[in-house]
């Protein structure tokens, strides 16, 4: 019986009583109607406590599921994209693992938490350093000073490595991400534990290579290692975007470590006689280091006429102040004839152009 039926009970009820209390008993009619109306009131107040507890369930239920699919998130983080593949032994064992790459990924920063307390100071950035690969960034930290996680997710590995990390952590977060931490004095967290963003993992040291006290930072994806300034401004503690995208693209067949933002794009420009590299770089408001990158080449290497490059252009531009590019899913090279070929206008770094 719902909440009308029994409205309409009672009204029928207290209107049945008021017209029986005008005949000559009506003091029966009238307890008999106090009654009824009584009861129809207990009813009443009943099915409205039921639908109360009712809907308190409903609440604690859609809670609870929240709560597990939560749980689910962090004690299997990222699973659809790592293939369940979890090691407790490398820092990257993905090339050795059977996982299907994707074309790209969209990595949620939202929930970024710096990990180190009080001032930022990078000492030392991604890239090229001493003639080896600094697949990080460093920051200063003292000895004894708190790390914190980075994200919420799940200690992967906890190890030592005496010419390199020295101790050092990788997490794996839900956004798809692995981050290191190297050069640690002290672990606070276990293998296996699940950590929350801003939550203690580590004290910061000088263990490993290293040659004074700070914080080897890595951010990863499937073991490919991407600049963490790339994701992170730094100097202010936060992610330049909520959402990252990375790509995943293959420059002359071969895969190579190229991504971009949520905001940019790719676009060909075909090499044409008197082109450099730098006046290639300055015609997109780009770099010449950035073209090497993304096209796995050095500012030594030799440009021929009708080459295509790949260069990465921000969608928020003026269509109309782009320069005319072409956008072919597949760069292609124009080979020159063998003794026809003459070297024309040096670019950066000695780069040249090949001519017919």
């Amino acid at each position: 019986m719902n909440i009308k039926t029994l409205l309409a009970c009672c009204c029928s009820t207290m209107l049945i009583g008021t017209l029986y209390a005008k005949g000559p008993d009506n003091k029966g009619i009238e307890k008999s109607a106090q009654i009824m109306g009584e009861r129809v009131s207990e009813l009443m107040a009943d099915r409205i406590k039921k639908d109360a507890i009712l809907k308190d369930l409903a609440t604690i239920n859609e809670v609870t599921l929240e709560e597990l699919m939560e749980r689910e998130r962090l004690m299997f983080p990222a699973d659809e994209l790592y293939g369940s593949h979890w090691d407790n032994t490398w820092v990257n064992p993905y090339a050795r693992a059977n996982i299907t790459f994707p074309d790209s990924a969209n990595i949620d920063c939202s929930q970024f938490v710096i990990p180190i307390d009080g001032d930022v100071r990078v000492t030392s950035k991604y890239g090229m350093r001493r003639r080896r690969m600094h697949r990080g960034i460093d920051l200063k930290v003292q000895v004894g000073d708190t790390i914190r996680a980075a994200f919420d997710g799940k200690i992967r590995m906890r190890s030592f490595e005496r010419r390199g990390y020295g101790n050092y952590v990788v997490m794996r977060h839900p956004n798809g991400l692995e981050t290191v931490y190297g050069h640690l004095s002290e672990f606070l967290v276990e293998e296996n534990q699940i950590v929350r963003a801003g939550e203690p993992i580590g004290l910061g040291g000088n263990t490993g290579r290293s040659t004074g006290s700070h914080l080897h930072f890595e951010t990863r994806i499937l073991g490919i290692d991407i600049n963490p300034a790339e994701i992170i401004d730094f100097e202010n503690g936060v992610p330049h975007k909520d959402l990252y995208v990375f790509k995943n693209v293959k420059v002359n067949g071969r895969s190579t470590n190229i991504y971009t933002s949520s905001d940019t794009h790719f676009v060909y420009h075909r090499v044409k006689s008197g082109d450099t590299l730098g006046a290639i770089a300055r015609r997109y408001g780009t770099n010449v280091s950035e073209l090497c990158r993304i096209n796995g080449i050095k500012s030594t290497t030799t440009l021929r006429i009708g080459q295509s490059l790949r260069i990465t252009v921000a969608n928020s531009s003026v269509a109309g102040n782009q320069p005319k590019a072409t956008t072919t899913s597949q760069p292609k090279v124009a080979k020159a004839a063998s003794g026809q070929t003459t070297s024309q206008t040096p670019a950066v770094g000695n780069s040249t152009v090949e001519k017919k």
